[in-house]
């Protein structure tokens, strides 16, 4: 996992240089945006539950794929289903403290697709409650920070597309 420092550094490095002003501008940022990020953090990690519970509420429930016959359907699945997403909210929330996504790749994207085309998980639902836990985890952190989230969110469900 890097950062968002580390992989500016790493940047300018390989190529032999200090940092540029586009860099220095970027640290600047990220910088500035640290109080943000760890208040979002806090807020995040106080209502996890609450966040994911209602992220399968609002895209899962009463829809086919938790009725009977559906991908969801039995205990054992919903808690696979629930537990995944646990792990989507806890690594974006590393992904924005970082202020970069390698994180993701490394531990969520990577052959992910793959897997839950072999388990047969549904990727448009799965895509559908990684949008919906954006939207609630905006609505417990705010606009700033939940634009910030989205990135991360958003890149989870590209990755997974």
């Amino acid at each position: 996992m890097q950062d968002a420092i580390t992989t500016l550094i790493n940047s300018s490095d390989v190529q032999g240089r200090y940092l540029d002003n586009s860099a220095l501008n970027k640290l600047e940022n990220y910088f500035h945006s640290g109080d943000m990020r760890a208040k979002a953090a806090t807020a995040i990690c106080a209502n996890a539950k609450k966040i994911v519970t209602q992220a399968v509420a609002k895209s899962l429930l009463y829809t086919d794929i938790t009725a009977p016959g559906g991908n969801m359907y039995t205990c054992r699945r919903y808690a696979a289903c629930v537990r995944d997403l646990d792990y989507f909210l806890r690594y974006a929330t590393y992904a924005m403290l970082a202020g970069d996504t390698s994180i993701l790749d490394e531990r969520i994207l990577n052959g992910l697709r793959e897997t839950y085309n072999s388990l047969g998980v549904p990727i448009g639902a799965t895509i559908r409650s990684v949008q919906a836990m954006k939207e609630v985890v905006t609505s417990v952190v705010g606009a700033d920070a939940g634009r910030e989230m989205g990135l991360y969110f958003d890149y989870i469900a590209s990755g997974l597309s």
